[in-house]
């Protein structure tokens, strides 16, 4: 019995000493250090991160935009924010996707989901202090549809702000268009429930609808150019002119004061710990699907220190509500658009985690392998926060 004691005592201590030693063991991350503002500009730029275009000229630049006019933009804005949209007209796309410029039009439909759904003091949602800020998103940690449906998943709703920019849309990643989410999300059962035939009817019933989709699609052949595909082209047209831009796209362009010293850490940060290896683009996101959670992470807070232990692992380093696991069920996901990610908690696709500094947290551990300190977070809530923009006034230029 003694030997087995001392045998689980000299174990013990072995243990102990390699695990203390790994620190030192595991390989040191450089990190780049950035000697002027202009030096760290750069960097980011090389690296893709671009600033969002100031005018309409420049918005047309963008792929894909080609196809954009005024007259297909103006149809698009009405539609979006039309209740006629859904099934029972008593929802938006605005109601979902809140943007703070017409609030008149969406206000109504979101306080009549508040009070009409089920169990919703329950809910992690910021929507009643919030419904000012320039979201893109309901705030809900699960989404709410026409007749107060909730998804069957708890996936909580993407922002529609900057989403033209992305390659990959939903949770789930599907690689389709503005235009064709906008199609879905009309027909969704789950979102406005409206068949597509039915819609296609109410809007030829409007002599205004059918004379602005005539205009918008230049249509002389004697018949109406009402038809889902133009509902579908008319909303994206509008959605791709919903881009942000704020403090970062000003530094990017060359203003050194547009962001603070710790914000410009934060960038650093950003780039040299590996953020921007996925969070790339324009957009900040939206590109490329990932697996999540990439790594287990555990750190032993008892002796005073932490230490991370890097394996692979499929559980979500939160409660999963909804069951929900990604593309085809394998834990990928699309990477998040970061623009605006200050103003649109709660994170993560089932809205389990309020705080922006919890979630930084959690990436910082799950997919980099990396505790990060508070001073860390610090400069990366600080940069995140450049991030936050208004939606460009794309109206004022000539074509």
């Amino acid at each position: 019995m003694k030997n087995y004691l001392l045998f689980s005592f000299v174990v013990t201590i072995i243990t102990l000493i390699i695990i203390l030693s790994l620190p030192n063991l595991l390989p040191v991350r450089k990190l780049k250090i950035y000697n002027s503002d202009n030096e760290l500009r750069k960097d980011a730029l090389a690296k893709g991160m671009l600033s969002v275009p100031k005018d309409y000229k420049e918005l047309l630049k963008i792929k894909d935009n080609y196809k954009l006019t005024r007259e297909k933009i103006a149809l698009g804005k009405e539609l979006y924010f039309d209740t006629n949209l859904s099934k029972n007209s008593d929802i938006s796309c605005a109601t979902c996707h809140v943007i703070s410029k017409d609030k008149k039009y969406h206000n109504n439909a979101i306080l009549n989901g508040l009070s009409s759904a089920d169990s919703i003091d329950e809910r992690k949602n910021c929507i009643a202090c919030h419904l000012r800020d320039e979201s893109g998103v309901d705030r809900f940690s699960n989404a709410i549809g026409e007749d107060a449906k909730e998804d069957p998943f708890h996936l909580n709703t993407m922002t529609i702000l900057n989403s033209s920019l992305a390659k990959n849309l939903t949770w789930s990643a599907k690689n389709i268009s503005v235009e064709d989410e906008a199609g879905f999300s009309i027909t969704s059962i789950y979102k406005m429930n409206m068949p597509s035939s039915l819609l296609v009817k109410r809007l030829k019933n409007s002599n205004i609808y059918v004379k602005k989709f005539n205009k918008a699609f230049k249509n002389n052949s004697g018949t109406d150019a009402v038809n889902f595909l133009n509902i579908q082209q008319s909303i994206g047209a509008y959605v791709r002119t919903l881009l942000t831009r704020g403090a970062y796209d000003k530094f990017l362009d060359g203003n050194n004061s547009a962001i603070s010293a710790t914000a410009k850490k934060g960038l650093a940060d950003f780039i040299n710990l590996g953020c921007k290896g996925c969070h790339v683009g324009m957009s900040v996101g939206g590109q490329v699907i990932k697996k999540f959670p990439l790594k287990a992470f555990f750190s032993i807070e008892a002796l005073n220190f932490k230490t991370p232990f890097v394996s692979s692992n499929d559980d979500f380093p939160f409660e999963n509500i909804g069951g929900f696991l990604g593309k085809d069920n394998r834990h990928l996901f699309r990477v998040p658009i970061l623009r605006n990610v200050t103003k649109t908690s709660p994170y993560f696709h089932n809205g389990s985690v309020p705080k922006i500094r919890e979630a930084v947290s959690i990436m910082g551990k799950h997919q980099l392998g990396i505790e990060l300190s508070d001073t860390q977070i610090d400069e990366l809530v600080a940069f995140l926060k450049t991030l936050e923009g208004n939606i460009v006034d794309y109206s004022k230029d000539g074509k």
